[in-house]
């Protein structure tokens, strides 16, 4: 017999909920079950969750299982102290979702109780058997790490837990003829505007959604990215021709606070909103990749290497911490591959 449950928090205790119809039969073995309880607020019967309890009775559960009240309570610690840190909202987000899946998994075990031997097994039954990415992965090992030594004053040794191997994949780079095709597709100017500024100046999306007029310095050429990825401000050149569509682009639009605002005044341009645009614009384009704004920071990066600009230069201007992040763009630089001639052709 295969019952359906899903998993419930009862007085600070998880238990397994158990959806049976109102057949005597059913109510009977749901009464024989030791520590079997009545919810009459739930109109259900719940049983300890055990693992020995799902393989008996071969229980489906449906709902997922989330962190003991313990753990909710640790996360919230976590959570306060990454922002008193001033972690990006971001990272934020990732470390504490990151933290949940793991308390979620290991919900019937005590918190102080958690070693690294616990770690490797939720990598090698839960990512490994998911299948989750490498740099998952890699994201669920340091956000532990961080998180047992804040709310735990634990230290999770890295080298007992697996790292996977960082897969060697190169940026994708559009050339700047699809470029050109892109930033001119859309009607809208503000959306035209929007893609044009991230491949001139090479921005990531965030960085482009939080300028504001005051970050743009058309006397010296200068872009200001303020508390970009890291919480660095750096210095972009700006051309001339970027500087007069802005001009232009403020004539019409008027904002007040951000330099791209939505359709309510005052209030930032939205994330999806932008995404949406760009993939308009590449429909409409014809180009048939799946480009991203990210294709437009990585070409700007590479059609500046091809055009002869210092790696470091480049380096300072995309905001990279180490250089190693920016050599990567060497690897798909044509201006020196393409000099080179094939054995094949003097056969």
């Amino acid at each position: 017999m295969k019952w359906k449950a899903k998993i419930i928090t009862h007085r600070g205790e998880s238990r397994i909920a158990m959806l049976i119809d109102s057949d005597p039969e059913y109510w009977n073995i749901a009464r024989s079950i030791e520590d079997s309880r009545w919810s009459q607020s739930r109109k259900c019967w719940h049983i300890p969750d055990t693992e020995e309890n799902r393989i008996r009775f071969m229980i489906e559960v449906v709902i997922k299982p989330h962190p003991s009240a313990d753990g909710i309570a640790r996360l919230e610690k976590f959570r306060h102290w990454l922002l008193s840190k001033r972690y990006s909202e971001n990272t934020i987000k990732s470390y504490t979702e990151a933290a949940y899946t793991f308390l979620s998994f290991f919900h019937h075990k005590d918190i102080d109780g958690i070693t690294n031997e616990d770690i490797i097994m939720f990598n090698n039954t839960y990512i490994l058997k998911k299948k989750l990415s490498a740099s998952y992965q890699n994201q669920i090992v340091n956000a532990l790490k961080l998180f047992f030594l804040i709310v735990d004053d634990k230290i999770i040794d890295p080298t007992l837990i697996h790292r996977p191997k960082r897969a060697k994949v190169l940026p994708n780079v559009l050339s700047k003829a699809e470029v050109k095709l892109i930033i001119e597709a859309p009607r809208n100017y503000k959306h035209r505007i929007m893609l044009s500024l991230v491949y001139a100046c090479g921005l990531r999306r965030s960085e482009l959604l939080n300028l504001k007029f005051a970050d743009i310095h058309a006397d010296r050429n200068l872009l200001i990215v303020r508390q970009a990825k890291g919480n660095k401000d750096r210095i972009v050149p700006i051309s001339d021709r970027v500087i007069e569509m802005l001009r232009e682009y403020y004539k019409i639009y008027r904002t007040e606070k951000w330099l791209f605002e939505g359709n309510i005044r005052g209030e930032q341009f939205g994330s999806k909103s932008l995404q949406s645009a760009l993939k308009l614009a590449v429909t409409k384009s014809g180009i048939q990749k799946p480009v991203t704004l990210h294709w437009l920071r990585h070409s700007y990066a590479t059609h500046l290497l091809e055009s002869g600009t210092d790696l470091r230069y480049i380096q300072e201007l995309l905001g990279h911490t180490s250089s190693r992040t920016t050599e990567i763009y060497t690897h798909v630089s044509m201006s020196n591959i393409q000099q080179i001639r094939s054995p094949f052709d003097d056969l």
